[in-house]
């Protein structure tokens, strides 16, 4: 990342970083740029929504397990260019890799829930939704010693028809939830929905942090990261992420799966082209894009960047 100092008289103060920073470039001279947030959604390949027809979750522990890998490669390039992120992990994964867990929060990143094994919001109950975000929060807290603050849905499954899901997070402990993305999408998407954080309750301090968006003429593109990500060109993601950064003066949220730094997962058979293609295209660019991308932006946890100044206990 550039060198950065903080403006505006903000102090970078027990791991807590402004949004706005002072970049200084080759010549010393200050620019301003935003941290970004970098989110990781800690699940295998065969967890995705688009193989729920193929893989049943009973068959899971009978599958070859490449997350811990993955999750390994990961944090060394963080570390390779001093970033820290955002772990939005499923129950089901910290269970059986409490270490990998334990070492996520050990080396400074951020612990957060992905809920217990992806179920989408939108295919449970608010009982069911309820038993499912508590149990996931409670394994992660046990297992990392931590806080965990935050919450994302399986394939953003909160929008407009169940926006009562994001009651049931304040209401367990949880502080903000990154699960709409607002855009139009076969699968997901609440394309009405504001581009930014915003707070969904008035009697509450609890936000909603979208994933980011550009727009252009009133439309909402994707820029936030996953399969747009690796189908774009690299300086197409690059230009969009800058212009929310300068024009809008926000900070983006990006994410990206451990499965797509992984071109040598095992390949599921019988997939539709159009899901074949979504899970499997440029898998072999990802992991270098991801390395291009902590060189070019400032990067920093969810709850350092939305979060800073509120006190946790």
């Amino acid at each position: 990342m550039p060198m950065m100092t903080p403006i505006d008289g903000d102090l970078v103060c027990q791991g807590v970083l402004p949004l706005r920073l002072a970049v200084a470039d080759e010549a010393g001279v200050g620019a301003l740029t935003y941290v970004n947030a970098m989110t990781v959604d800690v699940e295998d390949y065969f967890q995705v929504t688009a193989f729920e027809r193929h893989v049943s979750r009973a068959s899971w522990d009978r599958m070859p397990h490449r997350v811990e890998g993955c999750v390994d490669r990961i944090l060394g390039l963080f570390s390779e260019h001093d970033v820290k992120g955002t772990f939005f992990t499923l129950g089901w994964i910290a269970a059986r890799y409490p270490a990998m867990v334990r070492r996520i929060v050990t080396e400074g990143h951020e612990l957060a829930s992905h809920g217990w094994e992806h179920v989408r919001v939108t295919e449970q109950s608010l009982s069911e939704f309820r038993a499912d975000v508590a149990r996931t929060k409670s394994i992660l807290e046990d297992t990392g010693g931590c806080p965990v603050l935050g919450y994302r849905a399986a394939s953003y499954s909160i929008g407009e028809r169940n926006l009562w899901a994001l009651k049931v997070l304040d209401d367990v402990g949880y502080h903000y939830s990154s699960s709409i993305y607002p855009i139009r999408h076969d699968i997901y998407g609440m394309p009405g929905g504001p581009r930014f954080r915003f707070n969904p309750r008035r009697d509450s301090s609890f936000l909603e942090i979208p994933i980011t968006t550009l727009d252009v003429v009133g439309q909402k593109l994707p820029c936030g990261g996953g399969g747009y990500f690796r189908l774009f060109p690299y300086a197409l993601s690059r230009w969009a992420m800058r212009r929310v950064n300068r024009l809008d003066r926000q900070s983006c949220v990006f994410y990206f799966h451990p499965w797509e730094i992984d071109p040598d997962q095992p390949r599921q058979r019988d997939l539709r082209a159009k899901t074949r293609m979504r899970h499997y295209l440029n898998l072999h660019r990802m992991e270098a894009r991801v390395g291009f991308l902590l060189r070019d932006f400032c990067w920093g946890r969810m709850d350092q960047i939305f979060l800073a100044g509120r006190d946790f206990g």
